[in-house]
Protein backbone atom coordinates (compact mmCIF):
# COMPACT_ATOMS: atom_id res chain seq x y z
CA UNK A 1 0.00 0.00 0.00
CA UNK A 2 1.34 3.51 -1.23
CA UNK A 3 -0.02 6.42 0.75
CA UNK A 4 0.39 9.45 -0.65
CA UNK A 5 -1.97 12.03 1.28
CA UNK A 6 -1.54 12.42 4.89
CA UNK A 7 -3.39 14.61 7.76
CA UNK A 8 -1.47 17.94 8.05
CA UNK A 9 1.26 18.01 11.02
CA UNK A 10 -1.22 20.36 12.97
CA UNK A 11 -4.08 17.62 13.06
CA UNK A 12 -1.33 15.01 14.44
CA UNK A 13 -0.11 17.07 16.95
CA UNK A 14 -4.04 17.30 17.88
CA UNK A 15 -4.60 13.64 17.65
CA UNK A 16 -1.55 13.55 20.34
CA UNK A 17 -2.96 15.84 22.62
CA UNK A 18 -6.42 14.20 22.70
CA UNK A 19 -8.05 17.37 21.42
CA UNK A 20 -9.96 16.30 18.65
CA UNK A 21 -13.85 15.30 19.45
CA UNK A 22 -14.13 11.57 18.59
CA UNK A 23 -15.26 11.62 15.16
CA UNK A 24 -12.49 13.59 14.02
CA UNK A 25 -9.82 11.30 15.96
CA UNK A 26 -11.57 8.51 14.85
CA UNK A 27 -11.01 9.08 11.06
CA UNK A 28 -7.32 10.07 11.82
CA UNK A 29 -6.65 7.22 13.75
CA UNK A 30 -7.90 5.09 11.30
CA UNK A 31 -5.20 6.47 8.63
CA UNK A 32 -2.77 6.26 11.23
CA UNK A 33 -3.44 2.60 11.28
CA UNK A 34 -2.59 2.01 7.67
CA UNK A 35 0.38 4.66 7.22
CA UNK A 36 3.86 3.85 8.97
CA UNK A 37 4.67 7.71 8.42
CA UNK A 38 2.13 8.94 10.83
CA UNK A 39 2.42 6.54 13.31
CA UNK A 40 6.36 8.37 13.11
CA UNK A 41 4.87 11.48 13.53
CA UNK A 42 2.56 10.55 15.99
CA UNK A 43 4.72 9.24 18.17
CA UNK A 44 7.25 12.20 18.00
CA UNK A 45 4.54 14.51 19.06
CA UNK A 46 3.30 12.35 22.03
CA UNK A 47 7.26 11.92 23.23
CA UNK A 48 7.09 15.80 22.83
CA UNK A 49 3.87 16.29 25.20
CA UNK A 50 5.63 13.81 27.47
CA UNK A 51 8.62 15.85 28.01
CA UNK A 52 6.57 19.08 28.64
CA UNK A 53 4.66 17.33 31.04
CA UNK A 54 7.57 15.79 33.00
CA UNK A 55 8.70 19.74 33.48
CA UNK A 56 5.16 20.48 35.28
CA UNK A 57 5.04 20.89 38.63
CA UNK A 58 3.07 17.67 40.22
CA UNK A 59 -0.18 18.80 41.73
CA UNK A 60 -2.17 16.35 44.23
CA UNK A 61 -4.62 14.31 43.47
CA UNK A 62 -8.61 14.25 44.94
CA UNK A 63 -9.16 11.11 46.57
CA UNK A 64 -11.69 9.96 44.34
CA UNK A 65 -9.50 10.20 40.92
CA UNK A 66 -8.25 6.55 41.08
CA UNK A 67 -11.98 5.12 41.22
CA UNK A 68 -13.11 7.70 38.63
CA UNK A 69 -10.35 6.99 36.12
CA UNK A 70 -10.93 2.85 36.92
CA UNK A 71 -14.84 3.54 36.14
CA UNK A 72 -14.47 5.46 32.79
CA UNK A 73 -11.61 2.77 31.61
CA UNK A 74 -14.45 0.48 32.30
CA UNK A 75 -17.16 1.96 30.33
CA UNK A 76 -14.76 2.42 27.23
CA UNK A 77 -14.06 -1.50 27.36
CA UNK A 78 -17.58 -2.25 26.66
CA UNK A 79 -18.26 -3.02 23.41
CA UNK A 80 -21.67 -3.18 22.13
CA UNK A 81 -22.72 -5.63 18.89
CA UNK A 82 -21.72 -4.45 15.46
CA UNK A 83 -23.37 -5.21 11.79
CA UNK A 84 -19.60 -6.27 11.29
CA UNK A 85 -16.90 -8.97 11.37
CA UNK A 86 -13.65 -9.13 11.20
CA UNK A 87 -13.85 -10.86 8.02
CA UNK A 88 -14.64 -7.48 6.05
CA UNK A 89 -11.39 -6.58 7.14
CA UNK A 90 -12.12 -3.31 8.79
CA UNK A 91 -9.27 -1.38 10.63
CA UNK A 92 -8.57 -1.75 14.27
CA UNK A 93 -9.60 1.43 14.85
CA UNK A 94 -13.80 0.91 14.28
CA UNK A 95 -13.44 -2.28 16.76
CA UNK A 96 -16.39 -1.73 19.09
CA UNK A 97 -18.02 1.14 17.09
CA UNK A 98 -21.79 0.15 16.45
CA UNK A 99 -22.03 -0.01 12.73
CA UNK A 100 -25.98 0.18 10.70
CA UNK A 101 -26.27 -1.70 8.10
CA UNK A 102 -25.36 -0.10 3.87
CA UNK A 103 -28.37 1.61 2.47
CA UNK A 104 -28.76 2.93 -0.76
CA UNK A 105 -28.93 6.69 -1.05
CA UNK A 106 -28.44 7.29 -4.85
CA UNK A 107 -27.40 5.64 -8.20
CA UNK A 108 -24.39 3.00 -6.87
CA UNK A 109 -23.50 5.24 -3.59
CA UNK A 110 -24.54 3.47 -0.10
CA UNK A 111 -24.69 4.76 2.92
CA UNK A 112 -23.54 3.00 6.75
CA UNK A 113 -23.93 4.73 10.06
CA UNK A 114 -21.09 4.77 12.85
CA UNK A 115 -22.08 5.57 16.23
CA UNK A 116 -19.97 7.37 18.28
CA UNK A 117 -20.48 7.61 22.04
CA UNK A 118 -21.50 10.33 23.18
CA UNK A 119 -22.10 11.71 19.81
CA UNK A 120 -20.75 15.23 19.29
CA UNK A 121 -21.16 17.74 16.67
CA UNK A 122 -19.10 15.52 14.03
CA UNK A 123 -20.62 12.86 12.22
CA UNK A 124 -18.83 9.82 11.40
CA UNK A 125 -20.26 7.34 8.53
CA UNK A 126 -19.29 4.92 5.77
CA UNK A 127 -19.56 6.03 2.09
CA UNK A 128 -19.49 3.31 -0.45
CA UNK A 129 -19.38 4.46 -4.26
CA UNK A 130 -19.59 1.46 -7.06
CA UNK A 131 -16.89 1.09 -9.49
CA UNK A 132 -16.89 4.17 -12.38
CA UNK A 133 -19.44 5.80 -10.10
CA UNK A 134 -19.14 9.81 -10.85
CA UNK A 135 -20.36 11.45 -7.12
CA UNK A 136 -22.76 14.74 -7.53
CA UNK A 137 -20.52 18.06 -7.58
CA UNK A 138 -20.83 19.42 -4.37
CA UNK A 139 -19.58 22.11 -1.52
CA UNK A 140 -19.17 21.71 2.44
CA UNK A 141 -21.02 24.03 5.08
CA UNK A 142 -17.97 22.92 7.22
CA UNK A 143 -15.22 20.51 7.48
CA UNK A 144 -14.88 16.97 5.80
CA UNK A 145 -12.15 14.31 6.63
CA UNK A 146 -12.13 10.93 4.81
CA UNK A 147 -9.93 7.86 4.88
CA UNK A 148 -9.84 6.15 2.32
CA UNK A 149 -10.38 2.13 3.19
CA UNK A 150 -10.47 0.61 -0.50
CA UNK A 151 -10.66 1.43 -3.76
CA UNK A 152 -9.56 5.02 -5.10
CA UNK A 153 -11.47 8.10 -6.41
CA UNK A 154 -10.19 11.24 -8.12
CA UNK A 155 -10.99 15.03 -7.80
CA UNK A 156 -9.04 18.33 -8.63
CA UNK A 157 -7.16 17.33 -5.88
CA UNK A 158 -5.80 14.30 -7.39
CA UNK A 159 -5.94 10.47 -6.87
CA UNK A 160 -6.67 9.17 -3.23
CA UNK A 161 -6.06 5.38 -3.01
CA UNK A 162 -6.66 2.94 0.03
CA UNK A 163 -4.76 4.66 3.41
CA UNK A 164 -5.15 8.04 1.95
CA UNK A 165 -6.28 11.40 3.42
CA UNK A 166 -8.43 13.64 2.40
CA UNK A 167 -8.72 17.01 4.05
CA UNK A 168 -11.65 19.27 2.95
CA UNK A 169 -13.89 22.73 3.96
CA UNK A 170 -16.07 25.08 2.83
CA UNK A 171 -13.49 26.44 0.82
CA UNK A 172 -13.72 23.32 -1.42
CA UNK A 173 -15.64 21.84 -4.15
CA UNK A 174 -15.78 18.32 -4.77
CA UNK A 175 -17.04 16.45 -8.48
CA UNK A 176 -15.06 12.72 -7.18
CA UNK A 177 -15.17 10.54 -9.51
CA UNK A 178 -14.21 6.60 -8.48
CA UNK A 179 -11.68 4.29 -10.55
CA UNK A 180 -12.63 1.53 -11.84
CA UNK A 181 -12.80 -2.39 -11.02
CA UNK A 182 -12.92 -1.90 -7.59
CA UNK A 183 -15.70 -0.15 -5.41
CA UNK A 184 -14.65 2.88 -3.36
CA UNK A 185 -15.25 2.69 0.70
CA UNK A 186 -14.57 5.35 2.79
CA UNK A 187 -14.97 6.68 6.48
CA UNK A 188 -15.69 10.56 6.66
CA UNK A 189 -16.38 13.11 9.77
CA UNK A 190 -18.46 15.72 8.86
CA UNK A 191 -19.57 18.87 10.20
CA UNK A 192 -21.86 20.56 8.68
CA UNK A 193 -23.84 19.57 5.28
CA UNK A 194 -23.05 19.70 1.51
CA UNK A 195 -24.59 22.21 -0.86
CA UNK A 196 -25.20 20.09 -4.24
CA UNK A 197 -24.08 22.26 -6.97
CA UNK A 198 -25.59 20.87 -10.21
CA UNK A 199 -29.56 22.02 -11.16
CA UNK A 200 -30.66 18.32 -10.38
CA UNK A 201 -28.48 18.25 -7.47
CA UNK A 202 -30.34 21.45 -6.26
CA UNK A 203 -33.89 19.65 -6.67
CA UNK A 204 -32.49 16.54 -4.67
CA UNK A 205 -30.51 18.40 -1.81
CA UNK A 206 -34.10 18.04 0.28
CA UNK A 207 -33.23 14.36 0.35
CA UNK A 208 -29.80 14.18 0.65
CA UNK A 209 -29.20 13.52 4.53
CA UNK A 210 -25.31 13.10 4.90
Amino acid sequence: MTIRHHPSEVVLADLAAGTLDSGSALVVATHVSFCVICRRGLRRFEALGGALLDELEPTPLKSDTRESVFARLEDQGRVDAVDASPAEGLPAPLAGHKLGRWRWIGRGVYWRSVDLAPPGETRVFMLKADPGIRLPHHRHQDREWTCVLQGAFTHAGGTYAAGDFDEADESVEHHPSVGLGKACVCLVAMRGGIELQSFVGRLLQPLVRL
